[in-house]
């Protein structure tokens, strides 16, 4: 005796449990089906930095993105510890930050002009902050709204200003291209998910694994795509501020010794592996020196 998918008990191929019950779960899964469908199909737009459909509810604009940015950083500044604000790392810290943000609509508008689109300018409304966190992690954010960390574990990661403006650019991607936003439509996807395989009857494993399917399938390999667009956007941000770009394959094999090899096999996980990022970062490394030659203007203090 087996079962299938929807918990019908068969023996010998012939089905039990059938008839109007049956009936109705598949038209609950049909309507969530509709329903998903909808949601998916009637809150796509085109992104202006990748010229990619992406998937951002309508119903979260700017300023509400931008209030919850600010909620979480507030969150994290009661728990973490920033460094004086006059100290020589938050001053350097803050002038990297100064040179990306300059940088931002030149950089949008050429990626835009690449995918025969108009600029959206999103992030003018941005109040962008930086602060210095004391920690052991080799890290930083930037969340929607422009509010940045730091943490001082970076610093002997990185070693150079340069690196550090590779990981603050790839962090300010994440806020340029509204990642926060996707996710969010993402989980209300995967709620929509959860709550097809509840009223159709599935049992908690069978839920499980429909869930587990979504992750491996689509959440986790969109996660890595999230990762290498903000490391495209983030080293064209350096390049056009006068950073680098180069520094960007050094700084993640150090990332990558730091770590231990201990990241998990790519297929499982919400970043690609080293060496995949490493190969994308060198193939775009051209684009990024062109960028650095059209856009690092002498006004600004170019690095090597």
């Amino acid at each position: 005796m087996r079962q299938d998918p929807f918990g019908n008990q068969r023996a010998g191929g012939q089905r039990r449990g059938g008839g109007l019950f049956g009936n109705v779960r598949w038209i609950i899964l049909l309507g969530f089906a509709v329903y998903g469908g909808c949601y998916y199909f009637g809150n796509r737009t085109v992104d202006p930095y990748t010229g990619e459909k992406v998937l951002i509810d309508s119903a979260l604009d700017a300023k509400e993105e931008k209030a919850l940015g600010l909620q979480a950083y507030q969150e994290i500044l009661s728990q973490e510890r920033p460094v004086d604000p006059n100290s020589e790392i938050a001053r350097q810290v803050r002038e990297i930050a100064s040179r990306l943000i300059a940088k931002v609509d030149v950089v949008e508008t050429a990626l835009a002009q690449e995918h025969g689109m108009q600029p959206q300018n999103f992030s003018r409304d941005f109040d962008w902050e930086v602060n210095v966190l004391q920690s052991d992690q080799a890290n930083a954010f930037c969340l929607p709204g422009g509010k940045m960390a730091v943490y001082t574990g970076l610093i002997p990661v990185a070693k150079n200003a340069d690196a550090v403006a590779v990981v603050m650019g790839h962090e300010i991607a994440h806020a340029l291209l509204r990642h926060g936003a996707q996710r969010m439509a993402q989980q209300k996807l995967t709620q929509i998910g959860q709550m097809a395989g509840a009223a159709s009857g599935m049992d908690a494993q069978q839920q499980q694994m429909m869930m587990s399917a979504m992750g491996y399938g689509y959440l986790l390999p969109y996660a890595r795509s999230h990762e290498t667009q903000a490391d495209e956007v983030g080293l064209m941000l350096a390049a056009a501020a006068c950073f680098n770009p180069e520094e960007a394959v050094p700084l993640w094999e150090r990332m990558g010794a730091a770590s231990g090899g201990q990241a998990p096999p790519e297929f499982s996980s919400t970043h690609p592996n080293p060496g995949t990022r490493i190969q994308n970062l060198q193939a775009l490394m051209p684009k990024a020196m062109q960028y650095r030659e059209r856009f690092c203007t002498s006004g600004a203090s170019a690095s090597r």
